[in-house]
C-alpha cells in the first residue's frame, strides 16, 4: 500500500491585526505554489490558531517539499507524518462534501456518484493529488464565472476552451459540462494524471484534451472562445501578452489564484495591452478577473 506524507503547517492567531491575516496569506501564496495538490485549511476550536495541511505521496519530491516548508517559515509550527492512503481517502471522505457553485453546478466526490442534482450539472471530482476540488476559493470563482456568462449567453454550447494551468481538471470539466469542448495544460504532470482520470470519471475525456505545457506550447494561431487561468498573480501578469493572443475576438477571459491585494496589479497589465476594466470577483482574500 502506498504511504503519504503528511504535513501540518500552524499558524497562530492572537488577534485580529493585519500582521497575522498577512502571515496567512503570505502562506496560502506559498503554498499555491508548491502544493498543486492543494490544502485543508482548519480553524482551531478556541480560534488561536489556523492549520494547513497538506498531503503528497511520500518521496524524494515530499521531504523536499517539507524541507523548504521549514526553511521558509521558521517562525511557524511544522509537523510531518507518515500515513497509509487508505487513512487520508477515509478522511477525505469525511471532509467533502457535496458544494453548489452558482446555481449551475454541484461538485460531487465519487462516492456520491448518482446523486440527484436536479436541473444542477454535476462534476465528479476525487479529492486526491491535484489541486481543485471546488472547495478552494479560486475554483469557486471561476466556475461561478462560467455560470453567469452561460446564463447571459455568452458561453454555450459548441465553443472551444482552454483551461490552462488545469490542476484536476475541474474547470475544463465544468465547461465541458455546459457543452463546449476544449483542452487543459498544466506544467505538472502529476496534475495531468489526475485530471486524465477525472475526465474519464466525468465521462467527458472526448471532450477534452490534455497535455503536459504552459500557454508557450500553443499554436500561435490557436483560439478559443473561453479561456481560464486559475494560476498565480505573477504569472499571469507575464504571460498577458501571449495569453490575450489566444482569446477569440468576444470571447471569455477569467484568471484566477490572485489574492485581492494583487488584482488591481493583475488587471493593470491586462489594461495596458488593450482590454477594458476587467469584473473582479472576491471570496475572502481571493479574487477572481473576467473580460467578456
Amino acid at each position: 500500500m502506498r504511504t503519504l506524507l503528511r504535513v501540518d503547517i500552524t499558524v497562530p492567531l492572537t488577534g485580529d491585526g493585519p500582521e497575522e491575516t498577512e502571515l496567512s496569506e503570505r502562506l496560502e501564496a506559498w503554498l499555491a505554489g508548491r502544493a498543486a495538490q492543494g490544502w485543508e485549511e482548519t480553524p482551531a476550536a478556541d480560534g488561536s490558531s489556523v492549520r494547513f495541511r497538506v498531503h503528497l505521496e511520500d518521496g524524494p519530491p515530499a521531504r523536499d517539499f517539507d524541507a523548504e516548508a521549514r526553511r521558509d517559515w521558521p517562525q511557524l509550527a511544522i509537523e510531518a507524518s507518515v500515513i497509509e492512503e487508505e487513512d487520508w481517502g477515509a478522511a477525505w471522505m469525511a471532509f467533502f462534501t457535496p458544494i453548489e457553485v452558482g446555481g449551475v453546478y454541484e461538485i460531487l466526490p465519487p462516492w456520491l456518484e448518482g446523486k440527484d442534482t436536479g436541473a444542477l450539472r454535476p462534476i465528479l471530482i476525487e479529492p486526491k493529488m491535484a489541486f481543485g476540488t471546488g472547495h478552494h476559493p479560486t475554483t469557486a470563482l471561476c466556475l461561478e464565472a462560467f455560470a453567469e456568462a452561460f446564463r447571459a449567453g455568452r458561453v454555450r454550447a459548441g465553443q472551444r476552451f482552454l483551461d490552462l494551468g488545469t490542476g484536476s481538471g475541474i474547470l475544463g470539466i465544468g465547461l465541458c459540462r455546459l457543452g463546449l469542448t476544449g483542452c487543459g495544460l498544466d506544467i505538472d504532470p502529476q496534475a495531468v494524471w489526475c485530471a486524465a482520470e477525472n475526465l474519464r470519471r466525468n465521462h467527458v475525456e472526448g471532450d477534452m484534451a490534455l497535455a503536459v505545457g504552459g500557454v508557450g506550447s500553443l499554436a500561435p494561431q490557436a483560439r478559443f472562445e473561453v479561456v481560464v487561468a486559475n494560476i498565480l498573480a505573477a504569472p499571469l501578469i507575464a504571460m498577458a501578452p501571449r495569453l490575450v493572443r489566444h482569446v477569440a475576438p468576444g470571447g471569455l477571459l477569467v484568471l484566477s489564484g490572485v489574492l485581492t491585494g494583487q488584482a488591481a496589479g493583475v488587471a493593470a497589465a491586462y489594461q495596458a495591452i488593450g482590454l477594458p476594466e476587467p469584473v473582479i470577483r472576491q471570496s475572502g482574500e481571493w479574487a477572481s478577473l473576467a473580460w467578456g
